[in-house]
């Protein structure tokens, strides 16, 4: 009989290709989504709240940390509905949800025309696509590492991030060619609303494209899902994976807030930095750093694939513990193209070391039937509370002049997330992707057992 804990792998590696693009294509949609509010923030603010308003910026940087409180929710809701009924039906379904949202926005009436129910409007759909990215995220990054052959899964999962940074390059891409088509006026009067409906259309392409990818679980799991009042619980998953979530938690909190804190506020630093002198400039290193992160992300993962999970988990923890401040004191102070990219993209090089990876780190933690909810649940807790609010909070902190304190809580928690990797996992060893027997036997008589994982 077969394996229920093990993933229904491709025939080949052509196969488990296809299903890596058309697995992560949902993703790179979303979060093409979540990045042109951050982009395009600036040049529609003034549409929803008044520009007389000096604190007009930090309110819709909170709508942008407001939305990351859907996201467990969305990671529960998600990840039952994917531990039970297979991973490309829940892929579906978020990505649907996406693309309405994005319609919405795009359409959605100014202050001026309905007063406050605008601001309302844009409130209501980001935290419903707060909620759809939730579980877009835990169910991706499941299904690629699943459907990801073993011998190159690190490198095939590594593109759950390509296309996640690649959203933000897509939308930082649009923005340019909007300045250079057009200009800053156009943007804010309705080159905002040109780049949401992109993104509702791009979501329409990706539905159709995951009607013919393959199921990750196996028919055996699925049917056994269904009977089984434990696939996709949150009472199991507490019970009896309590552990293995911390650490999907551990993991994530200090990869979280430096993605956040070096890819959002730092393109924004440089943005601003040229703001007079040249802002298609400020655009330009800004795009050019975003697209060699994409490029390093497979080469993380074949890395990985080599070295093992955790070698880069620590080369990222020490890198980012040594030179955040120099992100948030230098970056700021310069005016040298050459110089601002160079920093900006060493920034990149070392978090290459966390999003390469995370995707299979997460997703080795758990069998088969908590797999998608563990995955997503741990990840969006940490997300919520210290990836999405890094952007208000470095606002806030430039506001009041505690830059300082932003640095050190960044550095804080990407330290205590180095612990984590030095000292709570190895480097090799048996998990539930690709020893799914061995760790169920591990966990019948070793329950006692932290870690029990091969990162």
């Amino acid at each position: 009989m077969a394996d229920i804990d093990a993933p229904n792998l491709p025939s080949d590696l052509r196969r488990s290709v296809s299903n890596t693009i058309k697995g992560s294509s949902g993703n790179l949609v979303e979060w093409y989504d979540v990045y042109v509010y951050s982009v395009f923030a600036s040049s529609f603010e003034h549409h929803f709240f008044s520009p007389d308003d000096k604190n007009a910026d930090v309110y819709i940087w909170a709508i942008f940390a407001l939305t990351f409180l859907m996201r467990p929710v969305g990671s529960w809701f998600f990840g039952r509905y994917a531990d039970r009924k297979g991973r490309r039906a829940a892929l579906t379904l978020s990505v649907t949800i996406m693309s309405l949202c994005s319609f919405i926005i795009a359409i959605t009436p100014t202050r001026l025309s309905i007063g406050g129910g605008a601001a309302v409007i844009l409130i209501l759909c980001r935290l419903v696509q707060g909620f759809a990215t939730g579980g877009e995220y835990g169910t991706s990054a499941t299904y690629l590492s699943e459907a990801a052959v073993p011998k190159h899964r690190g490198f095939l999962a590594s593109f759950h991030y390509v296309t996640l940074v690649g959203g933000h390059v897509l939308a930082q891409a649009l923005f340019l060619a909007l300045l250079l088509a057009t200009s800053k006026e156009d943007i804010g009067s309705w080159g905002w609303r040109l780049a949401f409906a992109i993104g509702g259309i791009g979501a329409l392409i990706v539905l159709w494209m995951r009607r013919t990818m393959d199921e990750s679980m196996s028919q055996e799991a699925i049917r056994s899902a269904k009977k089984d009042k434990g696939s996709g619980s949150m009472v199991e998953l507490m019970r009896n994976y309590w552990k293995e979530l911390a650490a999907c938690f551990l993991v994530t909190m200090g990869g979280t807030v430096a993605f956040y804190a070096y890819s959002i506020n730092g393109p924004n630093i440089i943005k601003a930095s040229f703001a007079q002198s040249s802002p298609v400039m400020g655009s330009v290193i800004s795009l050019v750093a975003l697209s060699i992160l994409v490029v390093l992300q497979p080469i993380g993962g074949f890395i990985s694939d080599r070295i093992g999970r955790r070698t880069l988990l620590v080369f990222f923890g020490i890198g980012g513990t040594l030179f955040t401040w120099v992100i948030f004191t230098a970056l700021p102070q310069t005016t040298n193209p050459l110089l601002s990219f160079a920093i900006l993209t060493v920034g990149f090089v070392i978090l290459t070391g966390y999003t390469s990876i995370n995707a299979v780190v997460k997703a080795e933690l758990f069998p088969t039937h908590v797999r998608a909810l563990g995955v997503g649940f741990g990840y969006a807790i940490a997300n919520s509370a210290f990836g999405g609010t890094a952007p208000v909070l470095y606002s806030a902190a430039l506001k009041t002049g505690h830059v300082p304190m932003f640095i050190v809580y960044v550095t804080v928690l990407t330290f205590t997330s180095l612990l984590v990797y030095l000292f709570l996992l190895s480097n090799r060893g048996p998990n539930w992707l690709d020893h799914p027997e061995e760790m169920r036997r591990r966990k019948d008589s070793e329950g006692h057992r932290v870690f029990p994982m091969g990162v």
